[in-house]
């Protein structure tokens, strides 16, 4: 599967954006498609995710009742909804695809196809 992550762009503390990741190629049945982020100079950390073929969400604490993952009914694209930003939100987002998974992971090394990162900044 092929990504490609999209939306990002400078916001006011409390904004909103909203990032797209358009999906093409082949995807499985256990197909868990993620967003992770990389503020500057940190670790990559996970944001959230789905299984692209089922119902079921993981989010990271920091994000929860924040941030909303989704996916479109044409299984195009997965959005990740952000409310209520924070300056701490800020990094580089990026979507990624763990194609044959058994659980939805928050480890990026197990997330084999990469979109390249949308920049997200959150101004105080």
């Amino acid at each position: 599967v092929q990504l490609q992550a999209s939306g990002g762009g400078l916001v006011q503390t409390g904004g909103s954006l909203r990032l797209s990741c358009a999906a093409s190629g082949r995807t499985f049945s256990r197909t868990v498609i993620g967003w992770f982020r990389q503020p500057p100079d940190k670790e990559r950390e996970f944001v959230a995710a789905l299984w692209w073929n089922g119902d079921g969400t993981r989010y990271a604490d920091s994000v929860k009742d924040r941030f909303t993952i989704s996916r479109d009914n044409a299984k195009t694209t997965v959005y990740l909804h952000m409310n209520n930003l924070k300056p701490e939100d800020t990094a580089v987002y990026y979507c990624a695809g763990d194609l044959a998974s058994r659980f939805i992971s928050t480890n990026w090394k197990t997330y084999t196809n990469w979109g390249q990162g949308t920049l997200v900044t959150v101004s105080s």
